[in-house]
């Protein structure tokens, strides 16, 4: 039919505007925040990119499910604006034959969206927590940013350099502030070289520099010149990187279904509502972007934002209460979905009964024209 192939290339374009749009404020708001943690020192700057990257998977679901919904209702609500509903009804046709072309514009959104629910996401969850746990593991020079101040993974050490050369060994202008056994020291070297040993342990080698120690009650103090002093960094053990595998955001869906716990039927929940919240609010959509061309259109708009918050965040909810033992699994997955559907029911009910004689819009509606009526004939009696 012509009017669904239209109908399909204006939700197609529509959803590209929305998906950039989304994607654009997405990716701006990550690269704010990743940029300000590679500025405090809390990630590499290299890998600022990959992250990103990682992270933008990790919303992607989130923003295909709003994609599908928004581009939806805005092809609806024009229509309605437009006045093509009006020769849409006029012609015999329903608006459940809407359905058919909004499920196929939505079945390979939905596909799209349960392959990263299921796998990629998990993926770059993985992904990203091993960027970033990399560099909490790695020695505290090597995290250094020059003419940054750095505490080190310990707590007890605050790092400076003024620079660093491209080997990563040779630094300059070093400065070193310990606090440990109830005494702190400070330490302030021209150069250094970092250097492993025989048995790969890490030390620094500084040269000429100075170093002050004191009690932290000052009952004793003591200050030194030095031409060469060395600094113990880490342990060869300590540069051997260890995944934290107790998240289960990053566990493939086999993990999961693998001696199943708590949080992992709450991360079950989750999953598994990500294609149903797409599909179901598709289908919202269209009684949804009902709207009157001689009104305002703000209502439906803040009652679908309304609806589509309260559906997300119930399904955090259920998700919340099954890995806290508070609900069984088997009746937190679906009665959320199923209440939803039966609010899409009753709106397309409400939506395709209005013109009946009998639904309460046409019998206001009626009255209204009656009320009208008598007024002007009022004012042609009174002419």
């Amino acid at each position: 039919m012509i009017f669904q192939r239209a109908l399909k290339r204006e939700l197609y374009t529509t959803a590209a505007g929305v998906f950039l749009t989304l994607s654009t404020i997405t990716i701006t708001m990550m690269l704010i925040r990743i940029l300000g943690q590679a500025a405090k020192g809390k990630i590499a700057s290299d890998d600022v990119l990959a992250l990103i990257g990682f992270t933008s998977l990790n919303y992607m679901p989130i923003i295909l499910i709003l994609t599908a919904f928004i581009a939806v209702l805005l092809v609806v609500t024009r229509s309605y604006r437009d006045s093509e509903m009006v020769v849409w009804f006029s012609s015999g046709l329903s608006l459940t034959r809407w359905i058919r072309p909004v499920l196929e514009f939505g079945a390979p959104i939905i596909v799209i969206v349960a392959i990263l629910g299921f796998s990629v996401t998990p993926w770059a969850y993985r992904q990203s927590a091993e960027f970033r746990e990399r560099f909490e593991k790695r020695e505290d020079l090597a995290r250094l940013s020059p003419g940054k101040f750095q505490e080190s993974a310990m707590g007890d050490r605050i790092f400076y350099i003024e620079s660093i050369d491209d080997n990563g060994e040779d630094v300059k202008n070093v400065f070193i502030h310990t606090i440990r056994d109830n005494r702190f020291s400070t330490v302030l070297a021209q150069s250094g070289r970092i250097y492993n040993d025989s048995k790969g342990d890490r030390f620094l080698l500084l040269r000429n520099g100075l170093r002050y120690d004191e009690a932290l009650d000052k009952s004793e103090s003591g200050f030194m010149r030095f031409q060469k002093y060395t600094s113990f960094m880490a342990e060869k053990d300590d540069f051997v990187y260890e995944l934290d595998e107790t998240s289960t955001r990053s566990l493939t869906m086999k993990e999961l279904l693998e001696r199943p716990t708590s949080k992992k039927r709450g991360e079950l929940v989750w999953r598994i509502g990500l294609p149903f919240m797409c599909l179901l609010l598709m289908l919202l959509a269209i009684p949804l972007g009902f709207v009157n061309p001689r009104a305002g259109r703000s209502f439906n708009l803040i009652l679908a934002v309304l609806l589509y918050l309260a559906y997300s965040n119930m399904t955090s909810f259920f998700q919340n209460f099954v890995s806290h033992d508070r609900i069984n699994f088997a009746m937190a997955w679906w009665p959320l979905h199923l209440i939803i559907a039966i609010i899409v029911f009753c709106l397309f009910a409400w939506r395709l009964g209005i013109n009946s004689p009998h639904h309460p819009y046409a019998w206001f509606a009626s009255m209204r024209q009656k009320r009208i009526k008598k007024l002007e004939d009022k004012e042609g009696d009174g002419k």
